[in-house]
C-alpha cells in the first residue's frame, strides 16, 4: 500500500488574496504662477568718521607731562596733559625746589621735543600763558636750550628759557594775548639747539 505524505486537500493555512480597487483618477492641479523674483536693496554705505575734538569751555589748564590732573595752591585744577603733537614727557624729583612760583609741582613735569600744541576753543579773545623752568640738568647756562615757537601767528625767536627766567629752577611765565578766529588755538614750536619744552599752559577768555 502507497501512502502520499504532505499534501492538503484544503488552503486553510495560506492567506486569501486581497483585491485592491482601482481608486478614480485625481484631476491634475493647475500649475502656479511663478512669482516675480524680489530684490531686497543693498544697506547704505556706512562712513566712519573721526570723533570731533571736544570744545574747551572757559580757562583752559593743560598740566604738560603729567597724566592726571593737578591742583594749585589757589585751588585751580589743571587737567592732565592733552593736545601735543610728537615729542616725550618727563617728570623730576618731587623735591625740587622752584623758585618765583607758590606751586613747584607745576613745574616738575614736562613734554619736551614736540611739533605742536592746540586745542578746540569758542572764538574769541584771549590771555595764553606759557609756564617754562629749566630743570633738566644737563642745562648750566646760556644758549644752551634754544628754541622758537609760533604763538596764533605771533612769533618768538631764539627763547632761551635759562636766559628769561635768570637761571634754573626758576618759573617764567609768558603772557600772549591772543584772539581766536577759526575755534583752535595753536603753539608751533622748532628746535634750535637742545629741544623744545614747556610745563603748561593757560588760556584765559577776556571779555
Amino acid at each position: 500500500m502507497t501512502f502520499l505524505a504532505g499534501c492538503q486537500t484544503k488552503d486553510e493555512g495560506s492567506p486569501k488574496p486581497t483585491v485592491q480597487t482601482a481608486q478614480p483618477a485625481q484631476p491634475a492641479q493647475p500649475a502656479q504662477p511663478a512669482r516675480p523674483a524680489t530684490t531686497v536693496p543693498a544697506p547704505p554705505p556706512t562712513t566712519s568718521t573721526a570723533p570731533a575734538t571736544p570744545v574747551i569751555k572757559g580757562v583752559v589748564r593743560i598740566k604738560a607731562g603729567q597724566s592726571t590732573p593737578f591742583t594749585d595752591s589757589s585751588g585751580n585744577v589743571w587737567q592732565a596733559e592733552q593736545g601735543f603733537e610728537g615729542g616725550q614727557t618727563i617728570e623730576r624729583d618731587a623735591g625740587t625746589a622752584i623758585a618765583n612760583t607758590k606751586d613747584a609741582g607745576l613745574y616738575l613735569t614736562e613734554h619736551y621735543s614736540m611739533d605742536s600744541f592746540s586745542c578746540s576753543v569758542p572764538n574769541g579773545k584771549y590771555v595764553a600763558k606759557l609756564h617754562f623752568a629749566e630743570t633738566f640738568e644737563g642745562i648750566t647756562g646760556p644758549g644752551q636750550r634754544v628754541f622758537s615757537f609760533n604763538v596764533m601767528g605771533r612769533q618768538f625767536k631764539d627763547f632761551d628759557v635759562f636766559v628769561k627766567a635768570g637761571g634754573s629752577n626758576r618759573a617764567y611765565i609768558e603772557t600772549v594775548p591772543v584772539e581766536v578766529t577759526n575755534g583752535k588755538f595753536t603753539i608751533t614750536f622748532t628746535s634750535n639747539i637742545e629741544n623744545p619744552e614747556i610745563n603748561a599752559i593757560e588760556l584765559d577768555p577776556q571779555p
